[in-house]
């Protein structure tokens, strides 16, 4: 009979499957393709068209990401804009609350004349947009490192190229903003905009202004002094920033950097920061006996106040390397499932070509790197890379960005 039961099992468990995927399909086809196009067609008509109201469309985060925060800052201090923000937590909030934020989100664009996203958005995409409203995409990102979009069709990272165009997430951009010329191409194979590239605009990204603002920049090493405890004030900080591995809802950090053999090698000279990505709810405790050499400044420290003060950054495929080689400081590639990351996502250059550092597989590799960083540290390198792909990155981004309001 134990057989029977495995068999009904089996049976149960794939039924289930199906049932939730047919679910999930359903609400896709009725929110996409009937619900957003009704209730904003509903709302155009609905309310007059207003030349001064932007609207920032935060995708994931529940709060105004480093994407927008100066734009915001600006446009909000011109005084001449009505300008709002609307969360909607997708994918990282429950689907009836990701729902209701859509909706009424969707009030609020019906009217506006831009509207700012740094995200993939189905919510944008699947609408038609009334002719005078212009979205303006700050990619969340700087350069063109792993692969997005229409870029990772087939990829299991990505969606079939039928289902990209069926449930565009790329769609309605009349502007793109990007950190250098370079990389306009990269974005319009993402954006599937091969045909109006003259929309993809070498601006700058806007969070990198920060970079060339000294005030901040004193700012951030005042508060790292505050935070570490005194025996570290005086050592050089290895900025540790890993991107997340798996999907977004269930993202989790990589643990593989063996912090016992750092501290032993390295502790006397060195602390490390390590930052982890927001997508990571789940982070990796640090042991009690590592809490003098490493610290979890995930919550404490924007990832940009830990590129200001750090002397070393080590990360793999984190798109934080273009805006840390502004500083012409070491980068330290940690890439020890470099295969599978490939398969799983891919990268718009070679890797191992692109990397203005050592690419690594193990902690000893980079515990020898480190210990010789006199010797081994090509400032050349990092300065090239960042002539090729942060050459509009020059502190004044965000007025180019502006600019584009007309």
């Amino acid at each position: 009979m134990n057989w029977i039961k495995k068999i009904l099992h089996g049976i149960y468990w794939r039924l289930a499957w199906v049932a939730r995927k047919s679910f999930r399909y359903a609400y896709k086809v009725g929110t996409q393709k009937i619900q957003y196009p009704l209730t904003y067609r509903r709302e155009v008509k609905r309310q007059p068209f207003h030349e001064k109201k932007i609207v920032f469309l935060e995708i994931r985060m529940m709060e105004l990401t480093d994407s927008f925060q100066r734009l915001y800052d600006a446009l909000k201090e011109k005084q001449e804009y009505e300008v709002s923000v609307c969360y909607l937590g997708m994918g990282l909030q429950e689907r009836r609350d990701q729902y209701r934020n859509s909706l009424a989100a969707l009030r609020e664009i019906a009217a506006a004349k831009y509207v700012f996203i740094n995200d993939s958005s189905s919510l944008i995409s699947c609408i038609t947009l009334r002719p005078e409203t212009k979205v303006i995409q700050t990619w969340h990102a700087c350069g063109a490192f792993k692969k997005f979009g229409f870029s990772t069709a087939q990829k299991e990272f990505g969606g079939s190229y039928r289902n990209l165009l069926r449930f565009p997430l790329h769609k309605n951009f009349s502007y793109v903003t990007v950190s250098s010329p370079e990389v306009i191409w990269a974005y319009a194979e993402a954006f599937h905009m091969e045909e109006q590239r003259e929309n993809i605009v070498a601006t700058g990204i806007s969070r990198t202004d920060v970079f060339y603002d000294e005030a901040a920049i004193c700012a951030a090493q005042k508060k790292v002094r505050e935070l570490l405890p005194a025996d570290a004030q005086g050592k050089k900080k290895i900025l540790y920033a890993p991107t997340y591995r798996g999907r977004v809802r269930a993202a989790h950090s990589p643990e593989e950097m063996d912090l016992d053999r750092m501290q032993k090698a390295l502790g006397e000279e060195y602390v490390i920061l390590c930052k982890h990505h927001p997508f990571v709810k789940q982070r990796p405790e640090i042991a009690p006996h590592l809490k003098t050499f490493a610290f979890d400044m995930t919550d404490a420290m924007s990832i940009e106040e830990l590129l200001m003060v750090s002397d070393i950054c080590i990360s793999d495929y984190s798109s934080l390397i273009f805006e840390y080689s502004l500083f012409e400081r070491p980068m330290i590639f940690f890439a020890y499932d470099l295969e599978e990351y490939f398969d799983f996502r891919g990268f718009y250059y070679p890797y191992e070509e692109m990397t203005p550092g050592p690419v690594c597989r193990t902690t000893e590799e980079m515990i020898d790197y480190i210990r010789n960083i006199d010797e081994n540290f090509d400032r050349q390198q990092v300065a090239a890379f960042k002539e090729k792909f942060m050459s509009a990155c020059d502190g004044h981004a965000t007025e180019r960005i502006l600019a584009l309001l007309s």
